[in-house]
């Protein structure tokens, strides 16, 4: 579906704020069908986005990656 969002995780690099929250917008986009949405829907569609990231950071945050070490 979303082909064209980059992988963020890079080994054990861990991905910038300001890329998982694009490709959160990239999603939200590609799900509601909205590049941009109508004042009437502003709301739902930045909360969506910005319920994403926060998701994305936790899976990120919470994968253990083998062979990396510990910070």
């Amino acid at each position: 579906m979303c082909r064209s969002i980059k992988v963020l995780r890079e080994g054990a690099t861990p991905a910038p704020t300001e890329e998982i929250e694009a490709a959160a917008l990239q999603f939200v986009r590609k799900i509601s069908g909205f590049s941009r949405p109508a004042s009437h829907n502003e709301d739902v569609f930045h909360k969506a986005v910005h319920e994403i990231s926060e998701a994305s950071m936790r899976l990120l945050d919470g994968l253990e990656i083998r062979g990396a070490k510990a910070s």
